[in-house]
């Protein structure tokens, strides 16, 4: 059996915190956590200022290209250390839809292959909220009605592919591969995942699309005629004939179509169905990751909230992970687990049924344009409750939010010379499991058979919050995207990070960290810049090299320096610094973005007040003051209603306006007695930017106590 039990103890016990170098002002002024030494992990931070993290990819070069929701590609240049935005998108944000995944090609070189993946909301026609109506949000999709009133909010999820050149995406040379179905206006479960095979298959998982706030918690079957189709999960993940709440299996041709390759879960012309589906019966398979190695697919499917099993309604949320080698079904909406049927109830009427059969699962919604009699269940490998599990305690206890890792690929040439960052051997083949409500990372290590033997811990002294994507970079290291603990905007923790193995003994990266007490306004602007909280690791001594505006020299080799920008402009000023100990010359860099010429605008909350109490269902008024240097324009306010929930939310409508009302929604399945729940209220105002100088956005928020 593989295992990496003796590094683990010998080694990642005595691993290392290192967080948080470049806090400026414009995110949100927090100081950096003073890092911990000692251990062969180090995380090296290199972006903590990247918005709304979802996803990442890490190119052959090294570069790191990570997107935000809100339509926003970042590129990281290892080189300079700088990050750039190499794209805009334009995308629908109602609640939690946006811009999603980015993957590229397997043949990406950057010459002659030069192809990015994105999977995006665009944004369609679909009705927004319009701020001359404050009483009335136009952009909730009604949640009783007929056909013509749902109709309106018919729209798709798009995976397109487009051409990166230098450090720019170039958004004309868009080749649209494939539109998913979406009902927008109402929460949840949008977001997709693209992983790339050995052979070239590109697999895009898809979420269930389904609200699962009014099913008490278990399974959002409701069937009555005059509900919305987007409280009924047989429509999608159970449907044969629909791609969400799936995995799809096509292979993309030189124009951009594609083909469908032999093996998938139905063959192309079986009425009823779609023949990209490789895998169904998924609720939110937010991240899948494939072994090229071996074409193991890794799929990790996010949990109902039930906290008990109910006799009346079926099993307790499980979330599940599972090594997927052939098509199959796994079972949502009728089962969790082969052994764990959900029953079937009438919403209408509030009676039970029989539970539903896995090994043989019909599915008789009217909402079904599929087949009727589906595949059979597929047992996970792994499943587990909030409570302790007893088929896997090492998974201990909290939320569930189960995510799909990639497995080590290690290059037996990546030695400390090469690759000094490599992690080592006893690392290859091991999947990696990380949980977004636990903040840990697992092994699940196989056996000769390539089945779970172990489950062991992975770096378990590193620090993390709100792990949302990982992926290993051609020189061996992980790399990974954290959301942080808060909601729908850049939380104090998140950041992109690259996880280093050095080694015992090896010299550390220095943990540089810059703060400026200005980071916008007019010229001239003095800056005021700082390296507090600034350290080594090892205690070495360390060289300061500032660079005010991004030419490449450096500008100043205080530790405090200050700077006065005479002319307009956007800048990145950097801070690298390099130790000169025993082993010497490891650098590290932060950076701090300044724009002259603008200044952020500043938003406050009117109403309602912090702490201010409310019950679940109430419609809440909202008013929201701003002031900038440029005319407030009442139309670019967003106003966001989120599900707080513990340390994470789900977003649930927004509203565009200075002033109008949201309803809040009554989140079954959650105990309000038991539950750590809010109503969270995040407002944030962006203006239009002055010249070419770059748009400024204000945010603010407010949590809300529930009564009921």
């Amino acid at each position: 059996m593989r295992t990496i039990t003796a590094i683990a103890t010998a080694a990642l016990t005595a691993a290392a915190l290192l967080t948080g170098p470049a806090v400026s002002a414009a995110h949100g002024g927090h100081p950096a956590e003073p890092p911990a030494t000692g251990g062969d992990f180090q995380k090296v931070v290199l972006n903590d200022m990247p918005g709304e993290p979802i996803d990442l990819v890490v190119l052959p070069d090294s570069r790191v290209l990570h997107t935000t929701r809100d339509g926003q590609v970042w590129l990281n240049d290892p080189d300079t250390g700088f990050n750039t935005v190499a794209a805009q998108l334009d995308v629908y944000q109602h609640d939690e839809e946006g811009l999603q995944s980015i993957a590229v090609d397997p043949g990406f070189n950057g010459t002659t292959n030069r192809w990015v993946y994105l999977y995006y909301a665009p944004p369609l026609d679909t009705p927004v909220d319009d701020p001359a109506t404050p009483d009335v949000n136009e952009g909730d999709a009604p949640t009783t009605g007929d056909a013509a009133d749902f109709a309106p909010f018919e729209g798709v999820n798009r995976l397109s592919r487009f051409l990166l050149t230098g450090d720019t995406l170039d958004l004309s040379s868009e080749q649209r591969i494939l539109d998913v179905e979406a009902d927008r206006g109402l929460c949840c479960h949008v977001g997709g995942d693209i992983a790339f095979d050995s052979e070239g298959l590109l697999h895009l998982s898809t979420g269930d699309d389904t609200n699962p706030f009014s099913s008490g918690g278990y399974s959002p079957i409701d069937e009555r005629a005059d509900r919305n189709p987007a409280f009924d999960a047989q429509r999608t993940a159970a449907n044969t004939n629909d791609l969400r709440g799936k995995v799809l299996r096509i292979r993309v041709a030189r124009d951009g179509s594609y083909t469908v390759p032999p093996g998938n879960l139905f063959a192309p012309g079986t009425p009823d169905t779609r023949p990209e589906i490789y895998l169904m019966g998924l609720r939110n398979p937010f991240r899948i990751e494939i072994n090229r190695e071996t074409d193991d697919l890794y799929v990790a499917d996010y949990s109902p909230d039930a906290k008990r099993a109910d006799p009346a309604r079926g099993p307790n949320g499980h979330g599940k992970w599972f090594v997927a080698r052939a098509a199959g079904n796994y079972g949502w909406p009728y089962c969790a687990t082969p052994q764990l049927p959900y029953i079937d109830y009438d919403f209408g009427t509030g009676a039970s049924g029989a539970a539903f059969d896995c090994a043989a699962p019909v599915n008789e919604s009217p909402h079904n344009t599929g087949l009727r009699e589906l595949p059979p269940v597929e047992q996970p490998d792994v499943w587990y409750p909030g409570v302790a599990s007893a088929e896997f305690p090492e998974l201990g206890t909290g939320g569930i939010g189960p995510m799909a890792g990639p497995a080590y690929d290690f290059d037996p040439r990546d030695t400390r010379r090469r690759n000094p960052v490599a992690w080592p051997a006893e690392y290859d083949g091991i999947p990696l499991f990380y949980e977004w409500t636990r903040n840990y990372i697992k092994g699940f290590v196989p056996d000769a058979a390539g089945r779970l033997a172990a489950i062991e811990d992975v770096a378990p002294e590193l620090e993390f919050s709100g792990l949302i994507d990982m992926e290993f970079g051609p020189d061996g290291a992980l790399y990974v995207l954290e959301y942080g603990a808060g909601y729908f905007a850049e939380n104090p923790e998140a950041m992109l990070a690259r996880v280093d193995w050095l080694g015992p003994g090896a010299n550390r990266s220095p943990v540089p960290v810059a703060t400026a007490d200005d980071v916008a306004g007019h010229a001239p602007l003095t800056v005021s810049f700082s390296a507090e909280g600034t350290a080594d690791p090892d205690g070495d001594r360390l060289r300061y090299a500032w660079d005010f505006d991004s030419d490449g020299r450096t500008d100043s080799r205080e530790v405090n320096p200050r700077h006065v920008y005479t002319e307009e402009g956007a800048y990145s000023a950097s801070l690298r610094v390099t130790d000169t100990g025993r082993h010497g010359g490891r650098s590290a860099s932060a950076e701090v973005r300044i724009v002259v010429g603008n200044e952020t605008p500043v938003v406050t909350f009117v109403t309602p007040e912090d702490g201010q109490e409310f019950s679940f269902g109430d419609q809440v008024a909202f008013e929201v003051a701003v002031t900038d240097d440029q005319p407030v324009d009442c139309s670019r306010v967003t106003v966001h209603y989120i599900l707080g929930h513990d340390d994470h939310g789900h977003s649930q409508s927004s509203a565009v306006g200075c002033s109008g009302t949201i309803r809040t929604t009554y989140p079954e399945g959650h105990d309000p007695e038991e539950d750590n729940l809010a109503g969270v209220f995040h407002a944030s105002y962006t203006d239009p930017g002055t010249g070419d100088l770059p748009e400024l956005t204000g945010r603010t928020e407010v949590v809300l106590t529930p009564t009921g």
